[in-house]
């Protein structure tokens, strides 16, 4: 019950949290810049340093209490607004500048973990022209080298930062650049970049930081790169854009770390190995997660775990999937039944057990991945398949709906259908562009849309099962004609009609699209098109098929066959529904020693078989009603 409020709770606060993003994104701001110029206030033994750089901390700090409290609530609201009254409390105390910092940082992450917004670009950005756009837009004050003494900068106060000054670039991330770039800083002469492409506002803050790291270090950065701990601290691009030199130097060293900087942020598109960066993503999150289940965490584990399949695998899977299918299902299986052992509180050698064992199934999934010798074949195959068996889905049900309303004579309701479909079709175009260009649609937002539209189409199709089930009776039909159809197909039914066409059609959209992105980053374009023309060829074969057979159909045979055609895609969408809340953590998930037979929706776990037989049970129970009121 509690993740079912949990759940009811973030769809009705969703938009309003989108929302919020713009103004979790300022006050993540203002915690980077007390993180990284408290230091310049205060010193290690408590003293003011600078009277007006600590009564700007002062002030940020007053600023950021203000503008958590004003957030959308949200579980973890008071939380944080607690962390930044202890973080002003430090400031006011004139606490050690590492001890604020890290305070700073900390609360910054909870920030962006309960108000999450895209923490880096889709693509490795045009640095080029960055540099173009740096020379137009940033040079006047900031200098062409970025030493902040460019033909404007005289009088300015506060001067313009210096890019050069490797003690603050140390703490500064190409994210929090980004974040300057995008809002500008109250109080100075940086105005708000935000009219710019975000793409470009990305590259600036590639470039931008750049300068500190000179170029010389970026071929010793090329060679450092070839290590495996380099590339284990920064796995793929949002590591990148996250990651602070003064991070990576923890793990790497301060040589190694700068040397590393100067040449990744000047060839951001080398870290875009991106199957191999998700797989060490899943990796590290599983031993994170085996690290906390040791300590007693149970919570922190069933976290880390999920952002092991979400955040890790997920990205990869239908890459996997087209080339590998058994094993990309028996990692999925493997990963839920982890999750399912550490909510159940199975012993910390199970669990570390269980850990090991995906890991060494992990390692084969590399070695498929890496495999290129049939990256075309893959490609067309994938995109063939994935189509096909998901618009067929969605064509099943609409070719129905239509096939009825010609039936009925009704054909005036069926521009309400087409217009459904036709929103679906622009809703997927634009959730393409959104997951391209704007945003990053993480596994859990995918998962939770894709289940609640599941849940939601099955919902419809048992009704709607059940009462074309009822009409298989040529005589019952012939007197709903005459008593009910024009009540039944009223405006309101109409709109319903559009409805259901819209959420059956953008459910198996959406799915595609992300499928496609994926494929589609791995290369072989041309044969990724090819294998989506003729998918779409033949789902049109089928369409015209089943539109021109469904005429020649008696009525009762019709009624009987889309019955059952309803009933069956209601239990397949109820398992898939089920199973997409399960991956998105939002319902547990207790694994059964049976087949899993994905193109039924058929997930051997208890949660999903107890919600498609209860599914059934009710299509069975509805339809032996109609049976007896038939024979009456």
């Amino acid at each position: 019950m509690t993740r079912l409020r949990s759940l009811l709770a973030l769809l009705l606060l969703w938009p309003l949290m989108s929302l919020a993003a713009g103004d979790a994104q300022t006050t993540w701001r203002l915690l980077d810049y007390i993180a990284v110029d408290y230091a310049g206030a205060v010193d290690n033994s408590g003293t003011v340093i600078d009277a007006a750089e600590y009564a700007e901390m002062s002030e940020f700090s007053d600023s950021v209490n203000r503008q958590l409290a004003a957030l959308v609530p949200t579980p973890a609201q008071p939380a944080l607004v607690q962390e930044a009254q202890g973080l002003k409390s430090a400031i006011e105390a004139k606490a050690d500048p590492g001890a604020v910092a890290t305070l700073a940082r900390g609360l910054g992450a909870k920030l962006l973990e309960a108000y999450p917004v895209p923490l880096s670009p889709k693509t490795a950005p045009d640095l080029a022209k960055g540099l173009t756009q740096y020379a137009t837009l940033c040079a006047g004050c900031h200098g062409a080298s970025g030493h902040g003494d460019g033909p404007l900068a005289a009088g300015m106060d506060p001067a313009p930062v210096d890019f050069t000054d490797l003690g603050r670039a140390r703490e500064r991330s190409i994210f929090a650049l980004y974040q300057v770039i995008s809002q500008g800083l109250e109080g100075t002469a940086m105005s708000s970049f935000a009219h710019l492409p975000d793409e470009e506002r990305w590259a600036l803050a590639f470039v931008v930081g750049q300068f500190a790291f000179p170029q010389d270090q970026a071929a010793a950065g090329a060679q450092f790169w070839q290590q495996a701990t380099a590339q284990e601290a920064i796995p793929d691009l949002s590591a990148l854009a996250t990651t602070t030199p003064a991070i990576l130097e923890a793990r790497v060293g301060a040589e190694q770390a700068q040397s590393v900087m100067a040449y990744l942020r000047r060839n951001p598109g080398t870290v875009l190995r991106s199957t191999e960066g998700s797989l060490q993503l899943v990796r590290d999150r599983l031993e994170q997660a085996v690290a906390a289940y040791r300590k007693g965490d149970r919570d922190a584990a069933s976290q880390a775990a999920v952002s092991a399949y979400l955040d890790g695998f997920e990205p990869v899977e239908p890459i996997l999937g087209v080339k590998n299918p058994e094993l990309m299902r028996a990692l999925e299986m493997a990963m839920t039944e982890l999750r399912g052992r550490i909510s159940a509180g199975a012993s910390v050698d199970e669990i570390a057990g269980r850990v090991a064992d995906l890991q060494s199934r992990l390692g084969a999934a590399e070695q498929t991945l890496k495999d290129s010798s049939s990256d075309a074949g893959s490609a067309f195959v994938g995109a063939f398949t994935i189509l096909l068996r998901e618009g067929l889905e969605a064509l099943l049900i609409v070719v129905a709906i239509i096939a009825f309303l010609r039936k009925a004579g009704r054909t005036e309701v069926l521009p309400y259908v087409h217009a459904g479909t036709g929103a679906a079709l622009l809703a997927g175009v634009a959730t393409w562009g959104a997951a391209t260009y704007l945003i990053d649609i993480s596994g859990a937002s995918r998962e939770l849309t894709e289940g609640v539209a599941a849940l939601f189409a099955a919902a419809v199709l048992l009704f709607v099962g059940i009462w074309m089930h009822g009409k298989s009776q040529a005589g019952a039909w012939q007197r709903y004609v005459k008593e009910k159809i024009g009540a039944a197909l009223s405006q309101r039914s109409a709109w319903f009609l559009f409805l259901l066409a819209f959420v059956v059609v953008y459910r198996e959209v959406f799915e595609t699209i992300l499928f496609y992105v994926a494929l589609w980053s791995q290369g072989a374009e041309q044969a990724v098109i090819a294998g989506a023309v003729t998918a779409i060829a033949a789902l049109a074969v089928i369409a015209w098929l089943m539109l021109r057979y469904s005429r020649k159909l008696p009525i009762g045979t019709f009624f009987t066959i889309s019955a059952v055609l309803m009933a069956i895609l209601a239990v397949m969408l109820t398992g898939k529904g089920i199973a997409a809340l399960q991956e998105a953590n939002l319902l547990s998930a207790r694994l059964l020693d049976l087949p899993r037979f994905d193109w039924i929706g058929f997930y051997p776990t208890l949660q999903g078989l107890v919600a498609q037989l209860a599914c059934a049970s009710v299509l069975m129970t509805g339809f032996a009603y109609n049976w007896r009121r038939a024979a009456t």
